[in-house]
């Protein structure tokens, strides 16, 4: 049979809702006292007690005088059994105006059906609101992946495994909140405006605050600001919150992304790779109850402890012993022999990272941590007392992709000024001045780091794109 258009599901709801409204029924109800949470209920459920419950009708089976309908609040899910004839005739004509995806409240009694079912058996209902569009089919469900992004709130409702993997979102995050405080750290919070976009190289969203005729920059990073509070006395701080990137949208990039940086004074980059070792791990047994993560097509190990490598070892594991000691076009030519296309554009360094991209990144799934890479990449680190050309860092790549970077932290002002002014060529206003001036005025040695939560998330769960794991991500416009 042909099924009704979702302009004739609207029309039909919408008559109910005028009919609701003839019988005296506020489509649209207020405060609904309930004896607690679905959940709560079928922990306590005893047969007789009275209880009263509220959520979303889900389900409905109908057998004539008896219905079965599933009460769900987003949480937990209790079969209603209602029966026409024990019901007051007023109760019957708002049940008959009833649809799935109504919210309502219901009061009864506790029985256990022949199938041992919990199950209240309602003597009242209360609409609390009423569902003017139709949820997407139960058999069908939602099945266009785009739409299950732009309609999130539906997604939600009809596949569980979306909701479990935000759920999972939720808990991550507030057991990296968890896990820094019982360290001594502090979570503060720094301007997402800023006059100068800096502690990243990265293209900022651009705003105009009018009463100052400013403009601004939604911030690429908080790092100057987190290091301007090192300065001030702050010795373990954290700042778990948003960062903007005018940038590319892909499976791995989102222009609005949740980030995680911490700063520990004294300490430096081995310090950090320690700590997130240790943070990983520990989130991955208290959610996910193991340290082997499955994803579609393969398993990560998060076994400690991890592997830590020098990123010229790794290059030349993948390119040949001899890569570092060729000319820069000699470079070029082993690049493509190898497989891996170079923009004409990119500096020598830029030609070996892309490689290192290509050839290590991109195939390491296990937990590694590249240490020692090159100085021009990494401009607010500090230089290696044995090796002046690399700086004293971390890149932890898990599931083919940087989870976070650490470092120990730059605090020389003199060589952190030539380096800015060095990234900045010709565009000197993009200096952040006040951050230097901060420098001058004495910065802890350091070590600091970055993790971001939406890549994190997407390994711990086995997600495959950043938008299964952010509530609502970036779309193009229909």
């Amino acid at each position: 049979m042909e099924q009704p258009s979702q302009n004739e599901l609207f029309a039909i709801r919408r008559a109910k809702l005028d009919a609701l409204r003839a019988l005296g029924v506020d489509p649209f109800g207020g405060r609904f006292d309930t004896s607690g949470s679905i959940a709560e209920i079928r922990t306590r459920f005893a047969e007789g007690n009275l209880e009263r419950a509220a959520g979303r009708l889900t389900a409905h089976r109908d057998m004539g005088r008896s219905h079965f309908l599933d009460l769900n609040d987003g949480a937990a899910r209790i079969q209603l059994f209602l029966n026409t004839k024990e019901l007051d005739p007023a109760q019957v004509e708002l049940f008959k105006l009833l649809d799935l995806g109504d919210f309502i409240g219901a009061e009864g009694t506790c029985f256990n059906t022949k199938t041992g079912e919990p199950s209240l058996r309602v003597s009242n209902l209360t609409l609390l609101s009423k569902a003017l569009r139709p949820l997407p089919s139960s058999w069908f469900g939602l099945a266009d992946v785009e739409q299950r992004y732009r309609q999130r709130y539906v997604d939600l409702l009809v596949n569980p495994e979306s909701r479990e993997v935000l759920l999972q979102r939720v808990c991550i995050v507030r057991k990296i909140r968890d896990f820094l405080h019982e360290r001594g750290f502090l979570e503060v919070e720094t301007p997402m405006m800023q006059a100068v976009a800096g502690g990243a190289a990265a293209e900022p969203f651009k705003t105009h605050h009018n009463a100052l005729n400013l403009d601004l920059y939604l911030r690429i990073a908080p790092e100057l600001y987190l290091k301007r509070l090192l300065v001030g006395g702050f010795t373990k701080i954290f700042e778990l919150n948003r960062n903007f990137r005018n940038e590319g949208i892909s499976r791995r990039h989102n222009p609005e992304f949740t980030m995680l940086e911490a700063y520990w004074a004294f300490a430096d980059f081995e310090d950090m790779a320690s700590l997130v070792e240790e943070m990983i791990c520990h989130l991955a047994q208290s959610v996910r109850g193991s340290l082997l993560i499955e994803h579609k097509d393969r398993s990560i190990d998060l076994t400690r402890p991890w592997r830590r490598t020098p990123y010229r070892d790794l290059v030349r594991r993948a390119a040949g012993e001899d890569w570092f000691d060729l000319a820069p076009e000699a470079r070029r030519a082993r690049a493509a022999q190898l497989g891996v296309e170079v923009a004409p554009a990119l500096a020598d360094f830029e030609v070996t990272q892309h490689l290192f991209e290509k050839l290590v990144e991109e195939k390491t799934f296990d937990p590694l941590f590249v240490t020692h890479c090159p100085r021009e990449l990494v401009p607010l680190a500090r230089e290696n007392s044995q090796d002046p050309t690399t700086v004293d860092v971390y890149e932890l790549i898990i599931n083919g992709q940087e989870i976070s970077p650490g470092y120990s932290e730059l605090n020389d002002p003199i060589v952190q000024r030539e380096r800015l002014e060095h990234q900045a060529g010709e565009e000197k206003q993009d200096i952040d001045e006040d951050f230097l001036a901060a420098l001058e005025h004495g910065m802890p040695p350091a070590g600091g780091i970055g993790i971001g939560i939406d890549r994190l998330v997407m390994m711990l769960t086995g997600a495959e794109s950043i938008r299964d794991v952010i509530f609502f991500p970036q779309l193009k416009p229909k």
